[in-house]
């Protein structure tokens, strides 16, 4: 008898040590903190849109987001830390234009673009097209002519080679036949200041990058290149409006997941994600940060991805344009 009741015993314990990895796998999602990798420094628009969208992400998927940055190379390492991540739900990452749909038409990524999970759209980022104030131009028709006039006088700054402003100038230039010098920098930020100082006299940045210096009058704004006007920008034209409708260039950030996670658990992230987005509250701080809040499916966020990566691979062409 004595026997028998320690085999039940033994066998109970047994099988509960063999159910734990059963039961471990079976709990609802997300069980844990849940990892954000971010691949820019922190400080920058996207770091500030990761940040926005974390607590109130975190709040309803009941666990808190981490933000982690991973920066360098131009995005690629973040992009590549996150597809190459375990994908059990833990980690998640934003995508960002240049090391998606950029960077691979001029160089090897460490990652197969094709199977990048996506998840969802967060924001789009028009970007604007600014001089510095002191030049005469009041409007993008007449930057143009004075450029048509001068050939090779003004010169344009970019966040880098192959980044979104460096593609916009191109863009710019393929489309107006203007002959205009790029002046690539280690990032927004000094191509911000380089403007200030007449050190260029054109940028064509995200809205994020500059919203504060062209409210307070010190860049002037002459068009947004994006479908619609920007709200936090209402009396700028667009491009189209500008007599420019070709010149169309936003930067698009979402979140992507590691390749292989669960169609479920992704499916419960980007639903997670556009009820966040639809807080008027922090749609509000996205637009006063110069982003336009907008959630997707996962598919439309990849079709929406594909179609950029080939718009701005023909530019790339057209130009000749490389990382050197």
């Amino acid at each position: 008898m004595k026997k028998a009741t320690a085999l039940t015993v033994a066998a109970m314990i047994l099988g509960g040590v063999a159910a734990a990895p059963a039961a471990l796998a079976a709990q609802p999602w997300p069980s844990q903190p849940i990892r954000l990798i971010v691949p820019y420094p922190p400080g920058g628009s996207v770091d500030n849109l990761a940040r926005l969208l974390a607590p109130s992400l975190g709040e309803r998927l009941g666990q808190t987001i981490v933000i982690e940055n991973k920066a360098g190379a131009s995005g690629t390492i973040g992009v590549d830390a996150t597809v190459r991540a375990t994908p059990d739900g833990n980690t998640f990452g934003f995508g960002v234009p240049g090391a998606i749909t950029g960077l691979p038409h001029v160089m090897k990524v460490p990652y197969d673009v094709s199977k990048i999970q996506y998840v969802s759209l967060v924001a789009r980022i028009p970007q604007v097209i600014m001089v510095n104030p002191s030049l005469p131009d009041t409007t993008l028709a007449a930057f143009v002519d004075s450029a048509k006039k001068q050939p090779g006088k003004y010169n344009y700054g970019s966040a880098g080679n192959v980044t979104t402003p460096h593609l916009g100038g191109e863009l710019l230039k393929q489309q107006t036949g203007i002959d205009i010098m790029h002046v690539p920098y280690k990032g927004a930020a000094p191509a911000v200041t380089a403007l200030l100082s007449n050190e260029v006299q054109m940028f064509p940045g995200d809205a994020s990058a500059a919203l504060g210096f062209i409210k307070a009058g010190k860049l002037r704004a002459l068009a947004v290149a994006s479908p619609e006007r920007f709200e936090g920008l209402p009396d700028v034209p667009t491009t189209k409006e500008a007599g420019f409708p070709g010149i169309i260039v936003e930067s698009n950030y979402g979140v992507i997941a590691p390749t292989g996670t669960p169609k479920d658990i992704v499916d419960k992230m980007s639903d997670a994600i556009a009820k966040s987005l639809a807080d008027p509250v922090l749609r509000q701080k996205m637009i006063d940060q110069g982003a336009i809040p907008v959630a997707t499916t996962p598919d439309a966020y990849r079709t929406l991805m594909e179609t950029e990566s080939k718009k701005w691979g023909e530019v790339i062409k057209r130009g000749k344009l490389g990382l050197q």
